[in-house]
């Protein structure tokens, strides 16, 4: 009897230890690693209060995912603005840089004198740099109308202008986080990147004054639309139209260019090579001088020779990939948003603060997804994380509207087989069907 019951105990211990490693004891089928937590992190294209709702009844999902964009902190006055063009309106990513990028387009114009495209490219790049500081269109606009040379700061051009190559030389990163299904802008923290001394010191050419009654036969400066309506990048498509109509709104009240009221001709990029190259054509038909624009960098990479062939301005608020810094452009592309050379470094900080060990990056398969999935691996890698702890996955996004989503259960499946602790999603809106992927594999979403 005392030799069973010290049987009994030893067999007790023995189930207990295995109950402690395995989460079953006497089971033939062990639960399935129900300890494997993942966090995500997202990017400026997830990273949006509409962003839930392309999970639509699994919104809960998102629930402390955190992620960067390029924003600087908005005044509230901005956002009041903002929302009298929409009150609907819920998120503010790259308004200010859509708001800027008119702003500063309609100045070249003003400082060249005439509409002609290869003359206000001339003037973007001077606009930011090396003047007399103005930081609203009226004052600017008073200054260029004189023939003084400007330097323009705004909501999103705060430090300092732009490089040679026309994009910002310096930026402002936000670290932003999912509470439920809203981002919590108590949470948002800001960091600064770049260097100031990157900016141009070239000289433009002299700027033109304009006399009264000089313009009476100057045709209206038109700025075209290329931005987001439709496809995977309309969730950011609202904040984009509302900057845009701002600075319209504001350039007309104080008077236009070149002493006529701004034209702005709408148009679709539909997140689509196809969509977006048909309204390029358009604007051309329609004599625009500046397109502002397209959404996506692929979409951008896509229409911009036909954009240089026809002698055009592409000016984009929210291209980030790194390498069309230096594409073939003829000195006709402008970007107001950063490259992602500066935000991969900002996302790595965010993974890496929160002690993550084995990182899966999933990135939509095009020239943005692909370019910021290669910069954040880099800096994870300088910063210790060992090749074989990384997984980088790619998705095709859906050709158009129509296209099935996108199927990430495969995906899924080898994210859990690695035992990832982080998850990077880079994409849109059809980046939700990676989280369903993972929810629908059983890994467990940290919130």
């Amino acid at each position: 009897m005392f030799e069973s019951r010290r049987s009994w105990v030893a067999t007790l211990a023995a189930c207990a230890t295995i109950l402690l490693a395995t989460s079953a004891c006497g089971d033939d089928k062990p639960e399935e690693a129900s300890a494997q937590q993942v966090r995500l992190y997202g990017t400026d294209g997830n990273m949006l209060n509409s962003y839930p709702a392309e999970l639509k009844e699994r919104a809960s999902l998102v629930d402390g995912m955190k992620g960067t964009t390029p924003l600087t902190p908005l005044p509230d006055d901005f956002k009041g603005r903002l929302r009298a063009v929409n009150p609907a309106l819920t998120d503010y990513l790259y308004s200010a840089e859509t708001y800027d990028a008119v702003v500063i387009a309609v100045l070249a114009a003003q400082l060249a004198g005439n509409t002609n495209p290869a003359d206000i490219a001339k003037q973007i790049v001077g606009v930011t740099n090396d003047g007399q500081r103005c930081e609203d269109p009226a004052s600017c606009l008073a200054l260029a109308r004189n023939g003084q040379d400007i330097e323009y700061r705004s909501v999103s051009l705060t430090r300092a202008g732009f490089t040679d190559k026309g994009e910002p030389a310096t930026a402002s990163y936000a670290t932003l986080t999912f509470d439920g299904q809203q981002i919590n802008d108590g949470k948002t923290e800001f960091v600064g990147a770049g260097i100031e001394s990157a900016a141009s010191t070239k000289t433009p050419p002299k700027p033109k004054k304009q006399r009264p009654g000089s313009n009476s036969d100057q045709e209206p400066l038109i700025l075209g639309g290329l931005l987001p309506k439709t496809g995977d990048l309309a969730i950011a498509y609202p904040p984009m139209a509302a900057g845009a109509a701002l600075a319209i709104r504001e350039i007309n009240a104080a008077g236009g260019a070149l002493g006529k009221p701004v034209t702005w001709l709408d148009g679709d990029d539909g997140t689509s090579p196809t969509v977006a190259k048909a309204t390029v054509a358009k604007h051309v038909t329609d004599g625009v001088s500046v397109i502002i624009g397209a959404g996506g960098s692929g979409i951008s990479r896509e229409v911009l020779p036909d954009v240089v062939q026809a002698g055009k301005i592409l000016f984009s608020p929210s291209n980030t990939d790194s390498s069309l810094t230096d594409v073939e452009d003829k000195g006709l592309y402008f970007r107001t948003a950063p490259p992602d050379s500066l935000q991969g470094r900002a996302l790595a900080d965010v993974i890496l603060r929160d002690g993550s060990q084995k990182i899966v990056i999933v990135a939509r398969k095009d020239s943005y997804g692909e370019g910021l999935q290669g910069t954040v691996r880099d800096e994870l890698e300088k910063a210790g994380i060992a090749n074989d702890r990384l997984k980088l996955m790619t998705y095709e996004p859906p050709a158009d509207a129509k296209a099935p989503p996108v199927d990430f259960s495969g995906g899924a499946k080898e994210i859990k087989a690695f035992g990832a602790d982080a998850v990077l999603i880079i994409g849109f809106g059809e980046s939700a069907q990676v989280i369903r992927g993972l929810a629908d594999a059983g890994v467990q979403i940290r919130q």
